[in-house]
């Protein structure tokens, strides 16, 4: 009895040890200044195998040599005077992404500058920081963006059935009462914890992929999908706080884990400074033929990143006038969507135009599937020749850019029989 005793103790202190070990990642996971003093160190993962049975496709197995990966990056952090914090395979690059700690001591860009030329690394970079694109404007009611969309109508020929959405944010509130169901699969890439409700993750979710005909909430501009949450950002530590934090390698964790996953639309309602890590994860993402939605910071040139890179949805408010460059506007202020807490209620921001364009974009791909990026970008607002694809703002129509990929008018004829897309 006494044996059985003493088993139990050591257990609890073992349960207890491993749950302070978990708070304590977390905590280290919402650190800013200790990931400010962090380096991504890529190691080469080994030659793709060819198979002649496969569509002579190539593939990483990224399992093999991974123990002598470790011991290399534990030897470059010992060189280098780093802690070695965490490592990620990212097989869509060819290489294991480590994550190593500088001390204050010692200057960031001469060990990024000094790992960069070891012949034993792939590539070097420092850690960047990434924010949500949303605001705290004052909440009162319009009209619902929906109606400015005649989902109503779209909803009777797409309802983005099947299209697999990746959205890349903070936590989605998986038992919402607008959104029980609609979750195929999430994934926490900052801490240990399994579900973790949040208020921007959960907003954009909604707008997304609401459920329909469920007589309470919202609709979602495509509430058929198959939405991926992936929790990549971590929400500020106010109550009701919108305003989060991403880093490069959270990010790149869940855009690898998209690509395994064969998403065909990613949401990535953040900005951030220029990451040559992502944007290589990125060019991979359009190569595959995946569109990528981003929320324009109408504060940066352009947009910012990752909304300005080539090949990425660029997507401002309908009230945006003031950002410049290659933008789609959207519905973006006072929009009703899905509260964490079961809630529901009015937000404003970039953010939540980009998920409008991302439920328009599923809308689209169950009607043409096989629509590369660059027609989807024509099919939401077609070439003008007024402008220049430096410095042009386009209204997104979602009754003409389902028009344009059908051939036929979608919604909003102005005449019976009239088989032209008219703006709402």
């Amino acid at each position: 009895m006494r044996r059985i005793r003493i088993s139990v103790l050591v257990l609890l202190c073992l349960c207890i040890a491993a749950c302070t070990q978990m708070d304590r990642r977390a905590e280290t996971a919402l650190d800013a200044a200790s990931l400010e003093r962090q380096v991504l160190v890529m190691l080469r993962l080994p030659a793709p195998h060819f198979r002649p049975d496969v569509n002579y496709a190539g593939s990483y197995d990224w399992r093999m040599g991974r123990d002598a990966r470790q011991q290399i990056a534990e030897r470059l952090a010992t060189q280098y005077g780093l802690k070695i914090i965490e490592g990620w395979p990212m097989p869509a690059l060819g290489v294991d992404c480590f994550v190593m700690e500088a001390p204050t001591s010692l200057s960031l860009t001469q060990i990024v500058d000094k790992l960069s030329q070891d012949p034993r690394v792939e590539s070097a970079q420092s850690m960047h920081l990434f924010h949500v694109l949303a605001y705290n404007d004052p909440l009162y009611p319009l009209q619902p963006s929906a109606r400015l969309w005649h989902l109503d109508e779209l909803h009777k020929i797409t309802t983005g059935r099947r299209v697999r959405v990746a959205e890349i944010d903070t936590g989605v509130e998986a038992r919402h009462p607008d959104l029980a169901g609609q979750i195929v699969l999430a994934r926490n890439f900052v801490d240990g914890r399994r579900e973790v409700a949040e208020v921007h993750g959960t907003a954009v979710a909604g707008i997304i992929a609401a459920r329909a005909d469920d007589g309470i909430g919202i609709v979602g501009i495509a509430p058929d999908v198959k939405l991926m949450a992936l929790r990549a950002c971590w929400q500020g530590a106010g109550p009701g706080d919108s305003a989060a934090l991403c880093s490069s390698f959270t990010l790149a964790k869940a855009l690898q884990f998209a690509l395994d996953e064969n998403a065909q639309v990613i949401n990535l309602s953040l900005g951030g400074p220029r990451d040559r890590l992502l944007e290589r994860l990125l060019d991979t993402a359009v190569a595959r033929g995946i569109t990528i939605v981003g929320a324009a910071n109408p504060e940066v040139a352009k947009g910012g990143f990752p909304a300005s890179h080539g090949g990425v949805l660029a997507v401002a408010g309908d009230d945006g006038h003031d950002v410049a460059g290659d933008i789609l506007l959207a519905p973006g202020r006072d929009i009703p969507t899905t509260i964490a807490g079961q809630k529901w209620g009015f937000v404003t921001g970039s953010s939540f135009a980009a998920a409008h364009v991302t439920g328009l974009v599923a809308l689209l791909r169950e009607l043409a599937p096989d629509l590369r990026p660059q027609q989807l970008r024509e099919a939401l607002a077609p070439p003008v020749r007024s402008g220049t694809a430096e410095d042009r703002r386009v209204l997104v129509d979602a009754c003409a850019a389902v028009g344009r990929t059908t051939g036929s008018c979608a919604c909003a004829c102005a005449v019976a029989g009239d088989t032209r897309p008219h703006s709402p």
